[in-house]
């Protein structure tokens, strides 16, 4: 088998002599080019290239949004640690608190004390999966960085000894052991 690959080709029938010549034709243009120090374009690199760069576009976006993923899953389980260790153990509690979730009104059993310290912002009510805690106002700001949404109830400290000044009962102070 001695001869070129191209005369194996054509002995075997598997090309013929005019895309002979033209591969002959393309090779010399593609030398002449080199030689006259134009710049050759390899079609098959290109589209390689090209697809190589979107591969890695795209892999760096799934990248991207898994780490994303995994920070909202940390974070989920830091709050969730926060609330569940910090948590007030409310069983035994007679007394009924009321507070908004959302545009419903839930209750929840407290005693005396952690009833004021509800009204007065320093516990604060969470709510993880169905279940509400009672938690200190400190536990809830950090918790509040992370993600609002797990607060559900905390009186704002500044509200309650500001009043408005068009306000009619102004002159009537509020008891404290008003229950609505």
């Amino acid at each position: 088998m001695a001869g070129s690959l191209q005369d194996q080709l054509l002995k075997a029938g598997l090309t013929n002599k005019k895309k002979v010549k033209q591969a002959e034709r393309q090779k010399q243009h593609t030398a002449k080019q080199i030689r006259q120090g134009e710049d050759v374009v390899d079609e098959a690199k290109a589209a390689a290239e090209a697809a190589r760069l979107a591969k890695l576009n795209k892999d760096k976006a799934l990248n991207q949004e898994l780490t994303e993923k995994q920070k909202a899953k940390a974070i989920s389980a830091q709050i969730k640690q926060l609330i569940e260790s910090n948590g007030l153990d409310l069983s035994g509690m007679e007394q009924d608190y009321n507070f908004t979730d959302g545009k419903k009104v839930k209750k929840i059993y407290v005693n005396d004390l952690i009833q004021h310290q509800l009204s007065r912002g320093i516990l604060a009510i969470s709510k993880l999966g169905t279940t509400y805690y009672v938690i200190p106002a400190v536990v809830a700001d950090k918790i509040r960085e992370r993600n609002a949404q797990y607060i559900v109830s905390q009186v704002d400290v500044s509200e309650l000894d500001t009043v408005a000044e068009d306000d009619p009962y102004a002159d009537y102070e509020i008891p404290d052991d008003l229950m609505w």
